[in-house]
């Protein structure tokens, strides 16, 4: 079910153009069934409500929207806007351990369900009515768990290579590397050519190594056939031995000094604002770019993006489609009704479907993406659905003892050892904890020997 409502979704998006999120009442503020609370404001009182959120690429107009909510809400709300960086999972575990969590919390596909589990989220049923049901669709986990729903779809993103067209130009590169082998060659000649203007082949945000392989690994990983997150679904059990010649590629650009100086450091911001200085020849990552390159980060080079590559040129399964939750409701907020009235605030068609012209993200929400006018954003169109994408099955997040995956490749990557050991040691380690979360009724995972990943992709193309 959850994959005919993504088609239905994502099938109306391609109709009307590049779209972002939905909801509320058309051009609205408001939405429906959300009169009184039990927090309403007395006079000249300020109920303050604080809201995180670890997105960037959409920061200037979240600021716009935040500021416009508290300059005319009628109920004496003001929003407190937190825009965190590549920490933002560290620091709302703190704020929870410090009793001073926020009141609204911006989820994504692979965090809302470790925050659920910590119980950091608050059920949202009792503030839908059929016509919000209606409108936005409940995404078995990823958006909803155990019957209760904890958020509501807003925009999906696809995975792409970001590559600096000029600089190819100049090393005689006439296309984007399609197999990794090709990709530590290009890094090489893209370095070559960048000497004169200090300009590397390749970079990741490294500084948060989950954040760096998630944009980057988990794609090459998919299309060549081998889910993102190392879970196999024909087994039901975990082995990253998939991700051996995806990691060994990215070493051995760094050894070969194809990467950036210090990405051991490097933020995804700072990444973007050296790409769009020409000081980077490609990278991986979401279908945020272009929003980002047309405001944040102004681009002062011609770029375009290219399908990621696989392994060996051969695809064999899909680029996951991500997406399916936006905002969600503190299960430590002592203002509910206030913090649903700013949420059902942001979910507002009006607000949305500005979100998806400005160019933000791909709809998930079918009554946005009817009317919207499509972008006009710069590269845009590379990072619409192609053959490539589907939307893969949900993963079994389970607790791990010790070193997690992705800092476990990166501390390979930068100073190597034995990799296939590297490999069974994880394996060895997440399937312990997909063993324990089984036997306590906390995940389920049952083998699938007829998935076919090559299946997935495909679905949402023109």
């Amino acid at each position: 079910m959850r994959k005919k409502l993504l088609l239905t979704a994502m099938s109306l998006t391609l109709a009307a153009g590049l779209a972002a999120c939905g909801g509320g009442n058309d051009g609205q503020h408001t939405a429906p069934g959300n009169e009184g609370g039990d927090n309403k404001a007395t006079a000249g009182t300020k109920t303050k409500i604080s809201y995180w959120t670890g997105d960037r690429h959409d920061s200037e107009y979240i600021k716009q929207i935040v500021d416009e909510f508290n300059a005319a809400n009628t109920d004496n709300i003001e929003v407190e806007l937190s825009i965190k960086g590549d920490d933002f999972d560290q620091a709302l575990d703190m704020s929870f351990q410090t009793s001073e969590a926020p009141d609204v919390i911006r989820v994504k596909e692979n965090t809302i369900q470790t925050f659920y589990k910590k119980g950091y989220l608050a059920p949202i049923d009792e503030f839908l009515d059929d016509e919000i049901k209606a409108k936005f669709q409940e995404m078995p986990d990823l958006n909803s768990f155990d019957g209760k729903r904890y958020s509501l779809p807003n925009f999906g993103t696809t995975m792409r290579l970001v590559y600096n067209k000029e600089l190819f130009a100049k090393a005689g590169i006439e296309a984007p590397p399609t197999t990794l082998a090709e990709m530590v060659d290009i890094a090489k000649k893209l370095t070559e050519a960048g000497k004169d203007s200090g300009a590397y082949g390749f970079a990741l945000n490294f500084k948060n190594p989950a954040s760096a392989f998630g944009r980057s690994a988990r794609v090459i990983a998919e299309v060549s056939g081998y889910g993102g997150f190392g879970y196999d679904f024909k087994t039901a059990q975990y082995d990253f031995s998939g991700f051996k010649p995806i990691i060994e590629t990215f070493k051995q650009i760094k050894d070969d000094g194809s990467m950036l100086p210090g990405v051991e450091s490097l933020d995804i911001d700072p990444l973007r604002a050296q790409f769009a200085e020409g000081k980077i020849g490609m990278y991986l990552s979401y279908s945020a770019e272009p929003g980002v390159y047309s405001s944040q980060f102004p681009a002062k080079i011609d770029w375009a993006a290219a399908p990621a590559p696989s392994i060996d040129g051969n695809f064999n399964g899909a680029s996951g489609l991500l997406g399916g939750q936006w905002l969600a409701l503190s299960s430590k907020t002592s203002h509910k009704e206030a913090a649903w009235k700013f949420i059902s605030y942001m979910y507002s068609s009006q607000i949305l479907q500005q979100y998806q012209e400005k160019g933000f993200g791909i709809s998930m929400v079918p009554s946005v993406s009817e009317v919207a006018a499509t972008p006009d954003v710069k590269g845009i169109d590379s990072f619409l659905p192609n053959q490539y994408d589907g939307v893969w099955p949900v993963y079994p997040v389970v607790a791990v003892q010790g070193t997690k995956s992705d800092d476990a490749f990166f501390k390979y990557m930068i100073s190597g050892g034995d990799l296939d050991a590297i490999i069974q040691d994880l394996n060895a380690r997440y399937n312990a904890g997909l063993a324990a979360a089984v036997k306590n009724g906390e995940v389920k995972a049952e083998p699938n020997a007829d998935f076919d990943p090559k299946a997935l992709a495909g679905q949402f193309a023109k």
